[in-house]
């Protein structure tokens, strides 16, 4: 039985490395849109929530549920 020799300051830059990607990719997914597709989100995301709101059922007195 063998044990793989791991150097630790090696692995804890290649797991910093990992994370700051991650990071990256996220910021990449969440920053990097152009103005029409935002637009284009915030647009579909308030069609939403106004069918949403079409489908609530209202109350005696008058408060939506």
């Amino acid at each position: 039985m063998t044990a793989e020799i791991v150097n630790l300051r090696m692995a804890r830059k290649q797991k910093t490395r990992q994370e700051k990607e991650k990071t990256a990719e996220q910021n990449r997914i969440s920053f990097g849109r152009t103005k029409a597709e935002k637009e284009l989100t915030t647009a579909r995301n308030m069609l939403e929530r106004k069918r949403l709101d079409e489908g609530r059922r209202e109350t005696d007195d008058g408060s939506k549920d």
